[in-house]
């Protein structure tokens, strides 16, 4: 017992770590701007009186998430005037993208959806672009500031506060909304206006924590001389300033994959699989949760406290916990075991299928869920994390979190007809195994790496 005791605090120290507080505060900072364009936006400009099709049209402003990975290689390699030279590249880039965060948020406070909504729009668009920046550069730095054994728990803190700032740039917001005009339903643009600006100061936790903080050490040695040799030979065929264009060009934005492919050699595609794969039975079955949610007679009310609450502080807990286990185990062993209970636990939505409306049960089961995903979640990024190099930690991560949802996704798209034609139970039977290929590939990873720890092919 006493060895059991002993060995679970050597597993929390990890979270003593001032990093950890650092990429909690840092996640807060990424998590605040999201909602700000997501469902708050939405929320106010509904109230405003903005028809439908122009909040639909809204959501379109979102795709600079998805397209982030377009703009990373710039924060690689690009110095920013001042900055970088004050601050260091990563925390450079990070007060820019805070800087532009807080402008934007201000510039939507003082806009007014009825009267002019094409400035709204602008700023919005400056707040997606400037919120995806940064969270781009904050996966490098989180990548770059610790080892491989820290990162579960570095994801963790940062989950823990990217959630927290989106419940305050949500029901805070909406709450500031409210305070300002008590007692009214009635719309009032100063109380959006307040709220979009509080919303605003509070990205100082952020820039707070980008000053305070130690600039990670980045090796950009083969990087830097292999653009210095390219730009050398491109100089004898091009004018200096194209040659230094191009040699900018390859070294930012292909020798990345280059160098990811180097690395890993016939292993590469085995990664990019299991990357692609790992989370298909969460993403397929969470499409079609909600719609089995009311489906089975549950109400809005049911369904938002079991789901929001239970789900969030068990998706929290589990990522914690998930961070001890990756510490004490290591990254593979649980990235399997996160496979494994994510791939299960579908199966008791099958038995909630087959019980039809219990509220017990389902929180039970959406606790499982979540606290297994927080697990596999916390394991998955640790994962990543590992297979970026130093110098291209922002390119390749942001490359390789593309990839991973891009085939469940559309996997998921078909999840609708499948539950028409076979029903839930079938359902929750089959994204369960369509999990199982996942454990597979983990374990061929495994073995791969076993080869090349005793002397064979240098695979992870």
């Amino acid at each position: 017992m006493n060895q059991f005791f002993s060995a679970s605090i050597d597993a929390l120290r990890v979270y003593y770590h001032k990093r950890v507080l650092t990429l909690l505060l840092l996640g807060f900072s990424a998590g605040l701007p999201l909602m700000l364009v997501f469902s708050t936006l939405s929320f106010w400009l509904r109230e405003a009186g903005v028809d439908r099709a122009a909040i639909g049209y809204f959501s379109w402003i979102a795709l600079a998430y998805a397209f982030k990975w377009v703009w990373s290689p710039l924060v690689d390699r690009m110095s920013l005037p001042l900055l970088t030279r004050w601050f260091g590249r990563r925390r450079g880039w990070m007060l820019f993208a805070q800087l532009l965060l807080v402008l934007a948020i201000l510039g939507m406070s003082v806009s007014d959806p009825l009267e002019d909504l094409d400035k709204l729009v602008w700023f919005a668009l400056m707040l997606a672009f400037a919120s995806a920046t940064q969270d781009i550069v904050i996966d490098a730095f989180r990548i770059e500031s610790a080892p491989e054994k820290m990162q579960a728990a570095l994801a963790a803190a940062y989950q823990v506060g990217y959630r927290s700032a989106m419940i305050v740039a949500t029901a805070g917001a909406l709450t500031i909304a409210a305070w300002v005009q008590p007692g009214d339903d009635t719309y009032n643009l100063e109380a959006w206006q307040t709220a979009y600006a509080i919303m605003a100061g509070l990205m100082g936790i952020g820039i707070l924590t980008t000053l305070l903080s130690r600039e990670p050490l980045v090796d950009t040695k083969e990087a830097d001389a292999t653009e210095d040799a390219l730009r050398q030979r491109l100089s004898d065929k091009y004018p200096r300033p194209i040659a230094a264009t191009l040699s900018w060009v390859y070294t930012a934005s292909v020798l990345p994959f280059l160098d990811f492919f180097k690395r890993y050699g016939k292993s590469a595609i085995l990664i990019l699989l299991l990357i692609s794969c790992y989370r298909i039975s969460d993403i397929v079955m969470g499409i079609m949760a909600n719609v089995f949610y009311v489906d089975m007679g549950f109400s809005k009310e049911e369904i938002a406290f079991v789901s929001k609450v239970y789900g969030l502080i068990m998706t929290l807990v589990g990522a914690a916990f998930g961070g001890m286990l990756l510490a004490r185990y290591g990254t593979m062993k649980i990235l399997f075991l996160g496979a494994l209970l994510v791939a299960l636990t579908n199966l008791l939505f099958a038995w909630q299928a087959i019980v039809g409306y219990d509220v017990s049960l389902l929180t039970l089961v959406i606790s499982i869920d979540n606290f297994s995903a927080g697990i596999a979640t916390a394991a998955f990024i640790a994962y990543l994390s590992s297979l970026t190099s130093s110098g291209y930690s922002a390119t390749q991560y942001a490359l390789l979190s593309s990839i991973m949802l891009l085939f469940p996704k559309f996997i998921a798209g078909f999840s609708g007809e499948y539950v028409d034609a076979f029903g839930y139970v079938n359902f929750f039977v089959a994204a369960s195994i369509i999990g199982l290929p996942v454990l597979i590939l983990i374990a061929l990873l495994q073995r791969r790496n076993r080869l090349a720890e005793g002397g064979g092919k240098p695979n992870l």
